[in-house]
């Protein structure tokens, strides 16, 4: 959680609430941290957080949209940003997949 702080700090955005949401509450059994963010100017963040050995495919990203629906119907309301840590190897395909949804990559 620190690595990430100091990270986005580094990029200028600050946070005022920075909240872990499990993923058992959303009925989700991948091993992923999600956390629900809301900066200085009120904009609600979603930030994921992926660490696992085996590359992201393409077909990942179906599943972390399918996450991300369920987090915005947990919070009842949509995200202004949305970003994903990933420490893991990335598709290029995957990559390029994500950021047409609208995603903030960081690998």
């Amino acid at each position: 959680m620190q690595k990430i702080v100091d990270f986005l700090q580094r990029r200028g955005k600050l946070y005022k609430l920075i909240k872990e949401i499990l993923p058992k509450e959303l009925g989700v059994r991948n091993k992923i941290k999600i956390y629900h963010a809301v900066d200085t100017r009120g904009y609600f963040t979603a930030i994921f957080v992926i660490s696992q050995k085996s590359r992201i495919l393409l077909k990942d990203v179906g599943r972390l949209q399918s996450v991300y629906d369920k987090l915005v119907l947990y919070s009842d309301h949509n995200f202004k940003y949305k970003m994903i840590f990933i420490d893991a190897p990335l598709c290029s395909k995957a990559k390029r997949a994500l950021k047409d949804l609208g995603w903030s990559v960081e690998v």
